[in-house]
């Protein structure tokens, strides 16, 4: 069997320009986020702690979606030349993003279901302890989240004219790494879960409190599910080719093709991953001239990473890939 059955004229690499440094950052957040949790599962097995414990397999949680984020990161970077991958493996972590978000909805449930139970039965709490624990999980969740932020500065599309206020929203969708955010929220509400925690044993142990523990885990449960939700529609919106409100690639095509009396009959964008668009356009051209023609028109365009333009008069029909 040939080794490349598809073989493409130019290359099909849509990954984003900090793949890399995206996927080395991940992994040593799983690092640093799987030693916490194995030095508080064994120091609360050892001395008999429940809350360390607890918090311990809690991370596990955010590890193994994090984990997602990093396998995706290496199998995209290492399939990035893989030829039966048509467009290339740009959206995969769009796929783990949306894998991820769903992860985190379902310990938004979680967290919900265990603070309503403790509501009926409630425990009695070592706040020092607790607190303690608290402090060191924010610590921790606060050092990664600095790793996996995402400070890369975007200037997605090049204009040459100034464009509605929607740019920048429009720039900052079609650069974000969704495989990257997703991981940044998962520690995020891992931390969420951390400063809520700590405000109410605070307030527990100074006044007793014992149902602001469960109040807080519900707050940040829907909290998290907000969060987890806007990632499921943004990562499962890139999934379906959706084109979000603000951005401006389609009228930036037309203003480009559209002049000397040649009107877009058809036009298709979609993400090929962050900073890719691809685009098929099909012109109603007057007079038409050479596809190449109208590849020049859009060379300004940098997200537009791949332009399929088919041109129809009744002069000439021509394609171009």
């Amino acid at each position: 069997m040939s080794a490349q059955p598809f073989p493409a004229p130019h290359s099909h690499v849509f990954l984003g320009s900090d793949h890399n440094r995206n996927e080395r950052r991940t992994w040593l957040v799983i690092a640093l986020t799987a030693t916490m949790m194995i030095v508080e599962i064994t120091a609360g097995s050892i001395y008999g702690s429940m809350a360390l414990v607890a918090d311990g397999w809690h991370m596990s949680t955010h590890a193994g979606a994090m984990l997602i984020a990093a396998l995706s990161y290496m199998y995209a970077r290492k399939n990035a030349h893989n030829p039966r991958f048509s467009f290339g493996t740009g959206k995969l972590g769009d796929l783990a993003g949306f894998a991820s978000a769903i992860i985190l909805a379902l310990i938004a449930l979680l967290i919900g279901y265990e603070s309503l139970l403790r509501f009926q039965s409630p425990v009695q709490i070592n706040f020092q302890q607790a607190i303690i624990v608290a402090v060191i999980g924010l610590a921790v969740n606060l050092v990664c989240a600095w790793l996996l932020r995402d400070d890369h500065s975007h200037h997605g599309h090049s204009h040459g004219h100034d464009h509605h206020s929607h740019d920048n929203q429009a720039e900052k969708a079609g650069s974000q790494d969704m495989n990257l955010r997703a991981a940044y929220f998962h520690v995020l509400a891992d931390a969420l879960t951390s400063v809520l925690a700590i405000a109410a044993l605070l307030f527990g142990s100074l006044y007793g409190w014992l149902w602001l523990d469960p109040a807080m885990g519900i707050v940040g449960g829907l909290v998290i599910a907000r969060w987890s939700w806007g990632l499921i529609r943004q990562a499962g919106g890139t999934l379906l080719d959706y084109i979000p409100e603000g951005e401006d690639l389609p009228e930036e095509i037309r203003e480009a093709i559209e002049v000397g009396g040649d009107k877009i009959a058809d036009l298709h964008i979609w993400r090929l991953g962050p900073g890719h668009f691809g685009a098929i356009v099909t012109l109603e051209a007057s007079i038409a001239q050479a596809p190449e023609v109208y590849h020049a028109k859009l060379a300004h365009i940098h997200d537009l990473s791949h332009l399929t333009i088919e041109v129809n008069s009744r002069r000439m029909k021509s394609k171009s890939g």
